[in-house]
């Protein structure tokens, strides 16, 4: 799916120019500030970027931020159709110029001539930069999620999310909200597993006075103040099985009671549900309705555990130290090797939300500015790691580990410790590892795997 931002001032010619572009399957980001628009581009990848220009001085803009993605595409548009002007937008970078006095359907036409000359037809698909900066991720599995958050966006389907505590299956809630139709709206999350049974019904139902002892007024329940936005069950699988079977009528028929009521009231919210737990099995071993189970899971999303995608490590780290270094204005530039290699190792039980916890703590209690090293990181907590050691030395975490990732990750920390030995001589780390140098570089393609300089 080709990626466009566009940046006009004008609210009404913005709303055109996206409505036109959506219609023919683009993913856009509009925005009327400029500011907010070179931000963005810093932060994220597009293959193309339509920019309002009404005087020369503005194009400086554009050869700056054409210097910062080179490969990223740009439309200048304007009213201004005067010779000299066109060639000093292309010039600036411009790949193209449409003048928005042209006739409404060539703004179509010049947008699929230019990507057609800025993007590979054929190849791999690049890497999604996802357009939210707390969602980072390049793996594989991570990248498969982005393309059918994008997909989704604007349907009203139920959407049910799985995955180990700590994943980050709130976050893939919120993406989804955020990129809907319904992003305007309200967004009310319920941790089903953190509300008493006996109030969870009033919690998301609400309630009419004197429907129980101390309902001295009516109250609105989280169905109601969803309203037409989005209703997040958090660990839905905690739900007892009366009040699945009344959510169930509710998502089914879309009305529900408040407690103590004989009115219905109907349900205008999209709901996404998340679980921690295996929900087939629970609807194997009768903790969970089948029902309700198979009208959640509409649209199921599965997200890894970070010992599973653990090449996404150093893109988290990066974006925790500067989320943290900013809001404790420290100045934390990033983390040293060595800290690098252990934070790979460990297993993260805990997943995202451990890994954001050690990093907030670490920035928050180091001293020194720079980078972050082996000693600013609690021992107590890499207890389970043994760096530089050999095979008999591997410690077993008590939740046990996939076997297959683990010998790949052993392989490759072999692989990498050699040429790092060795400056990055393939010769040398092959003689070391008893390997022929052709299996090392066969190795090292296959797995692409690099050693910096």
């Amino acid at each position: 799916m080709n990626r466009i931002v566009i940046y006009e001032p004008n609210p009404e010619l913005l709303a055109m120019y996206r409505g036109q572009l959506e219609s023919q399957k683009f993913w856009v980001f509009a925005c009327q500030d400029e500011q907010e628009v070179k931000a963005l581009i810093q932060k994220q990848i597009f293959h193309l970027c339509l920019w309002s220009s009404e005087n020369v001085e503005s194009l400086e803009t554009i050869h700056y931020l054409k210097s910062q993605r080179p490969e990223m595409g740009f439309i200048v548009m304007s009213s201004i159709v005067d010779p000299a002007f066109i060639v000093s937008c292309i010039r600036s970078g411009a790949s193209n110029f449409w003048a928005k006095t042209s006739e409404s359907h060539t703004f179509i036409d010049v947008i699929t001539q230019t990507l057609g000359r800025i993007v590979p037809t054929s190849g791999q698909e690049p890497n999604i930069d996802f357009p939210f900066p707390q969602f980072v991720g390049r793996h594989p599995e991570i990248q498969e999620i982005f393309r059918l958050i994008l997909s989704i966006k604007d349907t009203d389907s139920t959407v049910l999310i799985t995955g180990e505590s700590g994943t980050g299956k709130e976050v893939v809630a919120k993406a989804i909200h955020n990129l809907s139709p319904r992003k305007k709206m309200p967004w009310v999350a319920v941790n089903c597993g953190a509300i008493p049974a006996n109030l969870l019904e009033s919690e998301l139902f609400g309630h009419m006075k004197g429907a129980f002892t101390g309902a001295t007024q009516n109250r609105n329940g989280r169905f109601q103040i969803a309203g037409t936005g989005t209703l997040f069950l958090d660990e839905i699988s905690d739900l007892s099985f009366d009040l699945q079977a009344k959510i169930l009528r509710a998502i089914q028929n879309k009305v529900y009671e408040p407690v103590g009521s004989a009115h219905s009231i109907k349900l205008d919210a999209r709901i996404i549900a998340a679980t921690n737990q295996d929900l087939e099995q629970a609807v194997a071993d009768r903790k969970f309705r089948e029902d309700l189970f198979y009208r959640l899971n509409v649209i199921p999303i599965y997200i890894p555990p970070l010992r599973s995608r653990k090449s996404d490590i150093p893109l988290l780290v990066k974006a925790f130290i500067d989320k943290f270094s900013e809001t404790h204005m420290k100045k934390i530039v990033g983390v040293s090797e060595e800290a690098m290699r252990c934070l790979m190792q460990y297993q993260w039980p805990g997943n995202i939300r451990e890994l954001e916890n050690l990093i907030e703590r670490v920035v928050v209690l180091k001293r020194e500015e720079g980078l972050i090293e082996m000693k600013d990181l609690p021992i107590h907590h890499f207890k389970k790691i043994r760096l530089d050691r050999y095979v008999a030395n591997v410690s077993l975490p008590d939740e046990g580990v996939d076997f297959n990732d683990a010998v790949n990750d052993f392989e490759n920390e072999l692989i990498i410790q050699a040429l790092q030995k060795t400056d990055g001589n393939k010769n040398k780390a092959a003689t070391l590892l008893n390997l022929n140098r052709t299996t090392l570089v066969e190795k090292l393609k296959r797995k692409g795997l690099r050693i910096a300089a």
